[in-house]
């Protein structure tokens, strides 16, 4: 006798068929990694990104509230030497005893800056973006090009840009190759440094020029 023929039952599947997977895009923020271990003698520089669709920070009432809040984060373990504020981040060096007086001190910064700012505009939510981003500065060279890099920052965001920044630090600079003609707008708002590369580092390669500007190299923020 022929075989019969086997028929093939159909297979049920529920929810139709499955769309392939997406591939997740590549994280353009800060990388979730632990911290690396602090070194008291090296400056860091800091950069805080903003979230989108917030004022520009370097408007007069909202600047004038980061400048405020800056030196009251400064600790014993934890100092404010630098900063620039530009329209939607803003640059810092500081000086941290270990990782954890780092952590504690930018994260401090960022909630009084937040709150400030979000009192003004009448807003809820976060303010920065992402984490911090922090890049420790071990060389005299590095600590130059840093201070150049966070003082002249507007140079790179405001064409035809000249001469200080008023949304910066540099009024309190006393690293001019020529200083300011008039004397510092208001108190001061930033720590003397402690550290060596700092005070008196930094100093071998030649005081800071008015027409230097800020190198590629050291855009540190993604």
């Amino acid at each position: 006798m022929p075989r019969s023929r086997q028929r093939e039952l159909p297979f049920r599947t529920w929810g139709g068929r499955r769309r392939p997977k997406r591939k997740a895009a590549p994280s353009r923020g800060v990388p979730h990694l632990a911290r690396p271990l602090h070194d008291r003698r090296h400056p860091v520089h800091v950069t805080l990104r903003a979230v989108r669709r917030l004022p520009s920070l370097r408007r007069q009432a909202i600047f004038e509230l980061v400048v405020k809040a800056l030196p009251k984060t400064s600790r014993s373990w934890f100092r404010v030497l630098h900063f620039s504020v530009q329209a939607d981040h803003v640059h810092l060096l500081v000086e941290a005893d270990d990782r954890v007086s780092l952590a504690r001190g930018v994260a401090g910064a960022c909630i009084r800056m937040a709150r400030a700012i979000n009192r003004l505009v009448g807003r809820r939510g976060k303010i920065w973006g992402d984490r911090y981003h922090s890049r420790a500065l071990r060389t005299p060279r590095e600590v130059r090009n840093g201070i150049v890099y966070v003082l002249m920052n507007w140079k790179k965001h405001v064409l035809g840009a000249t001469g200080f920044d008023l949304c910066s630090s540099a009024w309190w600079f006393d690293g001019w190759a020529l200083p300011p003609s008039s004397g510092p707008p208001g108190a001061r708002p930033v720590e003397m440094p402690r550290t060596w590369l700092l005070r008196m580092g930094w100093k071998r390669h030649g005081p800071i020029r008015m027409n230097e500007r800020p190198r590629a190299s050291l855009a540190l923020a993604p």
